[in-house]
Order: structure tokens, then sequence, then C-alpha cells
């Protein structure tokens, strides 16, 4: 007798109940408890009609829900497939827990940052030990690249509070309102593609269907299918470090501050790092021995022994089973790969499934969240008609350079931290000795470059002054109350801003009349202290940390994408602010603006 329907759901809703396990993860502990979300039997399946869609995203991990939320956010319908019912990895660790400024200021346009900012842990100090010496400290906020910011350097937070966060935020709104349909528990398990439509099998607890979508997002992971299903090639560099995650939480904690050892004596001489995230868990990562067992460094007996030998050195402090609680521990093991290509017809790679580090310097999570915020808005300007379509290809030339950068970046940190024998050992202990008394000697020693968001110098819709991050910093409104530069993204709502800094008359004043007609533009009048308003929208920067955020100077413009990079930058306001623009949008501006111009 041919499988009900019910029957074939409750085996798969059993099925999904099971512990995940793989062969780097272990839970012990009381471990994480996640949320899970429940499946629901889509249209398709009682009509057999194969629906056509805009956008799907494949993978409902912290790149693909921050892609979900940026475009609900520019009004793109979209639907998210997403294998598993919850968020996390059940049975893995915290994951990702460290949010660069960059990402916050992106949580934060998407509606979730206060959220993140009252869960988790903000940090901005750093000491580095070399044996039982600290060689240096730092702290972000003296660094002029985090200081503007209305978001600090770093929040500490686990992936899993952050991706449920995302997804009440795309579940706000009355289903009938929502732009993006998550469906849960849906396995892809087969794509083809053609010039006019990519078209997905998919497996789901009450059987198979089909749908259509004009583009494909793949933002499922380092395991993907999708790699080779489009036959992308790889860039790949294998390691065979080792480490153990501890996630522990104590009854008389240590100061919240990014700890480092390079040559830990209370671990063999190898490196281990210790910071606080939410819930007052502390995860301290352990550099252990090549081929190390992942089983026995695993071992709760072995991880209690580990950190009574590091409290032990670290405080005199001698540690009892009842002043801590070890919440999660468990191996890990990384490795270095980048697609060699991000987009393949009508599929985009984002997240872990376009490229992966190793974590040093927290870019690997970090950097799919932007990869997601990149390809947004160049998405919504294509299909809300206000760009080109070959915009879309600049999403693989910006994003890969991106990536190829923070892999080279965080592999020079596996280096330093384990060196081979001969020339790289010799420079590391050279390094670290010169430290402790040089200053000039400290920027050597590299525990890791932390995140920071990435230069597009490659993508052909910058100008050559163009390319770089804003921060989030503050002005005026014209009625003297603050306000900041996300309020003005979000007041330009997807389109380019194009920002005029100082007094502006005659010619300049017709064209920026004719740029505000433009669909793909919204312009602002900067002024100073002694600069005049004219008739269009106008802010004030009396402190000129908005010139300060787009690298310009006087009387000058700055072209912002909604991603809040640079796109140009120029001294007068003339033809050459129209070629920006256009260059901007994929070559896509109206005549009537140009002829204007």
């Amino acid at each position: 007798m041919p499988e009900t329907t019910t029957a074939r759901a409750d085996k798969a809703q059993a099925a999904l109940s099971t512990p995940f396990t793989n062969g780097y993860e272990f839970a012990q502990g009381t471990g994480y408890t996640l949320p899970e979300y429940p499946f629901v039997a889509p249209p398709e399946l009682r009509t057999g009609e194969v629906k056509r869609h805009p956008v799907v995203i494949v993978g409902g991990g912290i790149t693909g829900l921050t892609l979900a939320c940026a475009l609900a956010d520019y009004g793109i319908r979209a639907v998210l497939l997403d294998e598993d019912n919850t968020v996390g990895v059940k049975g893995a660790s915290s994951r990702g827990i460290c949010y660069a400024q960059k990402t916050l200021e992106i949580f934060k346009r998407l509606g979730i940052y206060e959220r993140i900012a009252a869960k988790g842990v903000q940090w901005s100090v750093g000491r580095t030990f070399a044996g039982a010496d600290e060689v240096y400290a730092f702290d972000l906020r003296q660094q002029q690249t985090h200081s503007l910011s209305r978001q600090p350097p770093f929040i500490n937070i686990q992936q899993f509070y952050v991706e449920g966060f995302l997804v009440e935020q795309l579940c706000r709104p009355a289903p009938e309102d929502r732009f993006v349909n998550i469906r849960w528990s849906h396995r892809v398990t087969a794509l083809e593609q053609d010039d006019e439509v990519a078209t997905l099998q998919l497996e789901t607890p009450a059987g198979s269907y089909t749908l259509q979508a004009e583009h494909v997002i793949d933002c499922s992971g380092s395991r993907s299918p999708f790699r080779a299903w489009c036959g992308a090639t790889v860039t790949a560099q294998k390691g065979d470090d080792r480490w153990c995650i501890a996630d522990v939480r104590f009854k008389n904690p240590p100061p919240v501050e990014r700890h480092t050892w390079i040559e830990a004596p209370f671990n063999e001489g190898r490196a281990v790092w210790q910071h606080l995230m939410a819930d007052g868990v502390w995860r301290i990562d352990y550099q252990m021995p090549p081929h190390a067992n992942p089983e026995e460094v695993s071992r709760e007996d072995v991880v209690r022994a580990r950190l009574k030998a590091q409290f032990k050195s670290q405080a005199g402090q001698v540690l009892d089973d009842t002043d801590y609680e070890i919440v999660w521990v468990g191996p890990y093991a990384y490795r270095s790969e980048c697609l060699d290509s991000l987009r393949h017809g009508r599929v985009f790679f984002a997240g872990d499934a376009a490229h992966v580090m190793s974590p040093f310097g927290a870019r690997g999570g970090n950097s799919g969240v932007q990869d997601a915020d990149n390809l947004a808005w160049k998405l919504a300007a294509v299909l809300q008609g206000r760009a080109a379509p070959a915009l879309l290809d600049s999403y693989h030339h910006e994003r890969h350079e991106a990536a190829k950068h923070n892999v080279l970046v965080t592999n020079r940190t596996a280096r330093f931290l384990r060196p081979a024998d001969g020339a790289e050992r010799l420079f590391r202990t050279a390094a670290l000795s010169l430290a402790r008394e040089h200053l000039f000697a400290r920027q050597l020693v590299n525990t890791g470059r932390m995140s920071a968001p990435n230069h597009y110098t490659r993508s052909g819709v910058c100008g050559p002054a163009g390319g770089r991050a804003t921060q989030n910093v503050g002005f005026a409104w014209a009625d003297g109350s603050p306000g900041e530069l996300l309020d003005l993204l979000a007041w330009a709502h997807g389109r380019l801003l194009l920002l005029v800094f100082g007094d502006v008359s005659g010619a300049g004043l017709a064209r920026l009349a004719a740029l505000s007609k433009e669909a793909s533009i919204r312009c602002v009048q900067v002024l100073g202290q002694d600069d005049r308003a004219t008739a269009m929208e106008h802010v004030m920067d009396r402190d000129g940390h908005l010139q300060a955020t787009c690298h310009v100077f006087g009387h000058a413009w700055a072209l912002l994408r909604p991603d809040g990079h640079v796109a140009a930058t120029g001294e007068s306001v003339d033809a050459s602010v129209v070629h920006a623009v256009a260059s901007a949008m994929g070559a896509h501006i109206s005549l009537d603006a140009k002829e204007s111009a």
C-alpha cells in the first residue's frame, strides 16, 4: 500500500529531531536549546503548479537570512529554503560569535541591532601574551577606522541568536504582508538552468515538488551541492591545524577583554583565545597538536584539566568543578577555499558556499553578511528596473576580491600561529622578542587582523576614488535634530545617495535638479558652518564627520551606494556626476538626465 502524505511527514519530522553530528562536532554538557520552526506544506504540493519566483535563497544561516531581510527591506519578494527546522546547527557549538562594526551597521539597517546590542557583549580592548608576558594591548575605539561610527567595533554574541532575530524580523508582518516566504525542512535535490530560468527540485516531509526562479542565491554552506551542479571550480588549501572549543560559564568571570596567548604555558606552548559571549558564556579556543584525535581532545575530563591548568598558570587560581560550567565543547578544524567565480548563470554563491577561511580576525561570518548586503541592493535595483542587468556581474568582482583578501589575511595568521621550522619560526621568535619592548615590532605580531570592510578596486562600477566603506557617522537634520548616515541611506531606500558638500549654484543646481528626477538617485546638500542652503534637501555636518567618512574635503560631492560604500567622488557638480551615477547603476540612466546635464 503506498505511503500516505501524513506518514511521510511524520517520518521526516522524526528524522529532523535526530541531533546533528559530523566528524568534527560533539555535543557535551548542557548544550544549547535551539528554537524549532514548523514545516508548512507549500500549495504547490496540492496543486502541482510550478511557480516562478524572482529570487530563491537556499540556506537559512546567517548569510541567507541577512539577504532575505535586506531584500524584504527593499520590497523584493523571495522564497528562502532551509533543509533544517531551526537556526544554528543541532549538536554544534555557538559557532560564529564576533560581529564587526560594518556588520553591526547592516544589522542596524535591518532592524535587529538593538536586540544584538542588548543581548551581546561589546568589547574593544585586546591583550596579547607570549608565554606568561603581555606583549601588547590595543583599544579599537582609538583607531580611526572604528572611531566615527555609532556602532561599536565589535559585539560578541552566539550566531544562533542573530539568526533567530533575523527570522523573527522576517516573520514580524502578517503572513499576507511578508515579502519573504521561509520554507523549513526543504532540501534541494537538483538544479537546472537556462537563459530564461533556474529550475529547482525540492524534497519535503510531505513530498517533492518543483519551483523556478529568475535568480538563485546559494547560501547553503561549504558542502553545497550547487558547486557540482554548476561546475564551479575552487581554489583550496587544506590545513592540518586542530583546535578545541570550550564554551564555559564561570562563577567568578575574567575581564571583558579579548585575550590571546601565542605560546601559552598551560597549553604546551600552543595558542589560546579567550573572550566573552552572551549569557555570561566564555569562548575559549585551544590550539591542539596537528592530527589530534577529535574524540580525545573534546573529552570533558580532558577539557576540565586544561581549564584548571590555564587558571592556575594565569592567576594562581585553583578551579574547583563547582567554579565553572561547561556549556559546550568540541573540536574544530579549518580549511581555506574560494570559488573561482561567485556567479554561474542565474546562480550566485554567498557566505561559506562561496568561500571558507580560518576564523582568525572574525572574517568568516562577517564576510558572509557583507556578501548578502552587496548582492541585495543590486538584485533590488535590477528587478525594480533602476539598473541594468550588467550590474549583477559586479557582485562577483567585488566580493571575490574581498574573499581572496580575507583568505590571504587569515592564512598569514595561521602561519604565524603555527610556523614551519626554519625561517617562519625564527621570524616569529624575533617578532615576539622585539614586540615586548619596541612599538614598531607589535604590528609584526599576527594573532588575527580584525575584520574590516573591504575596499573594492576591480568592480568597474566604482570610480577611481570610490570603493571604500563609510562609517555610520552622526549629523544634524535641517531642523537641528540628530541623525546618522544610516538614516540617510534608509531615506534613499535602495537608491544611490548623492551628498553635495557646501554651496551650490547655477549650472550645478540645474544638474542636481535633473538628477533628482532620476529613479535611481536621491540628492542631499550637506552644509558646513558657513554654507548657504538651497531649495534641495539639506543636512548639517558641523563636525565634518560626513565628509571624513566619504573621504572628501571642501566643496565636493560623494556618491554613496545603498550598502554604504562610496561609488565615486568629485570636486564640482558637473557631467562627471552623471557619469558616476550611470556607472554605479550598470550604465542605466535616462536620456533626459544626460541631456539636462
